[in-house]
């Protein structure tokens, strides 16, 4: 089997960005540029991927880790100098090249794999992926022959008057023989007004030296889409999102409306899964059949069980079982568990916490680092004092357990299997279990006393 190797420019500052993040950095659907075009390359089987990197490279290093390999890029001395940077790694080797750009990431898996087995199909030295364009201005012109092989590119501002009326061009993505393609670098000049050397020269070497030349036709341009500002930026995300909603839809979700629900790529929901306006899902997160989410949600690295509804509410980094109801407006943040039949009310926040089956957390509640059993009900406004101002500590809540409103429990304490907190306690030990624990003043109520105050009022010391 032919080996594949691939090249990612991405040394390219990105000075129309106008930003402090480097340009490939930036985020689609919640991603970096530079992380979709690698996954997307994965669709085709390489054996070796190198990123070239300059401006920003520690930080790129930094958020792509071991998915690839990496060369520097000194100076911007153009794409075909970029590409040569990975010669050492790449030189003696045989089989294919793709060379993609870090700021292309709309260009499918799909896409590179029909590309990749159009070149190996037609033994050519090179092949360009090409797409169709009503408005080609500003683009490389592909230009045939009579045989439809490409006779080469012609820049917009050389290109002659029947050249500028045809709409393929050239996207800027290549599949190569490797063994040819370092062979042609090594003849491309910086003759030109930038003085810089150019890819596409190597196209018109390989031409010269009679070698094959073709070009795979995408049938979308949109996927082109090179991202060299906020405006394209913007639009890549307008790209991205539909066709992830639309993948979602097709696949038996209800998104109410898909222009105001934003997911991002590698979100798994199940069928008949529906989505109110306003939600946000990202990252790693997983939503089982027949949930509703929404509105106004957001899921980061959640798992959202079976028929489970999470209504105006914040889940991160956190697992929420079947059945169970989550808001309006809680908040979830990381490492919380929420068992089955459970639910998770107005105004509660949880973190670090275990909630088991059946328990209950209706109002106006902050549970952090705590383990919650199953069937407890947590009465309103529950805080558990998790922090002395050094260290968290732990409060553990057996099994069918009643803590009555406004309680607070000040860990670490246990409060034991079936006993009762009673309402307005502050409760700094363990609580055995069926036992009441009250733990308030004893209310005195003076006579008349009122009387007293309503006389003070006005006089001044």
């Amino acid at each position: 089997m032919t080996k594949r190797y691939a090249v990612i420019l991405a040394a390219g500052q990105g000075t129309r960005m106008k930003s402090k993040l480097y340009k490939v950095l930036h985020p689609v659907v919640g991603k970096p540029m530079v992380q979709h075009v690698i996954d997307h390359l994965n669709a085709v089987n390489l054996d070796k991927t190198i990123t070239v990197v300059g401006f920003g490279a520690e930080k790129v290093k930094e958020e792509i880790g071991a998915q690839t390999e990496f060369v520097i890029q000194e100076e911007q001395l153009g794409t075909a100098h970029a590409v040569l940077q990975a010669k050492d790694l790449l030189k003696d080797a045989e089989g294919t090249t793709i060379v993609a750009c870090g700021d292309t990431p709309l260009i499918t898996g799909e896409t590179f794999r029909k590309l990749v087995e159009h070149h190996e199909q037609s033994g050519a030295s090179a092949t360009i992926l090409t797409a169709d364009t009503p408005d080609p201005a500003g683009y490389g012109r592909v230009i045939r022959n009579a045989e439809q092989q490409v006779e080469r590119i012609v820049e917009h501002k050389d290109a002659s008057e029947e050249e500028l009326l045809v709409n393929e061009i050239n996207t800027g993505t290549y599949c190569f023989n490797n063994a040819h393609l370092f062979e042609a670098l090594q003849k491309v000049s910086n003759d030109n007004v930038q003085g810089e050397y150019y890819l596409p020269d190597v196209i018109e070497i390989m031409k010269d030296d009679n070698k094959l030349v073709t070009a795979y036709l995408t049938s979308d341009f949109e996927e082109t889409l090179g991202v060299n500002d906020r405006v394209a930026l913007s639009e890549a995300e307008r790209i991205m999102k539909k066709r992830i909603n639309e993948k979602h839809m097709r696949n038996g979700v209800s998104i109410l409306d898909p222009e105001q629900t934003y997911i991002g790529p590698d979100v798994v929901i199940e069928q008949d899964v529906t989505i109110h306006p306003g939600t946000t899902i990202q990252g790693k997160t997983t939503i089982e059949s027949d949930a509703v989410v929404g509105p106004n949600s957001e899921l980061i690295n959640a798992h959202i069980g079976q028929n489970t509804v999470v209504k105006q509410s914040v889940v991160h980094d956190s697992k929420i079982g079947s059945e169970t109801s989550v808001g309006p407006f809680a908040h979830i943040r990381p490492d919380s568990i929420v068992g089955n039949h459970t639910k998770v009310g107005n105004f509660v926040e949880l973190k670090k916490a275990t909630l088991g089956d059946e328990s209950k957390v209706s109002h106006l509640s902050y549970i952090g680092d705590a383990e919650i059993g199953k069937n407890v009900n947590v009465g309103c406004g529950t805080i558990t004092v998790n922090y002395d101002g050094q260290n968290k500590h732990l409060t553990k809540i057996a099994d069918n357990a009643f803590v009555g409103c406004n309680s607070n429990l000040i860990a670490p304490v246990t409060i034991g299997e079936g006993a009762y907190v009673a309402a307005g306690s502050t409760i700094n030990k363990d609580v055995p279990d069926n036992a009441l624990s009250i733990a308030r003043a004893r209310q005195t109520n003076k006579e008349n006393y009122a009387e007293r105050l309503k006389g003070n009022k006005g006089k001044k010391d």
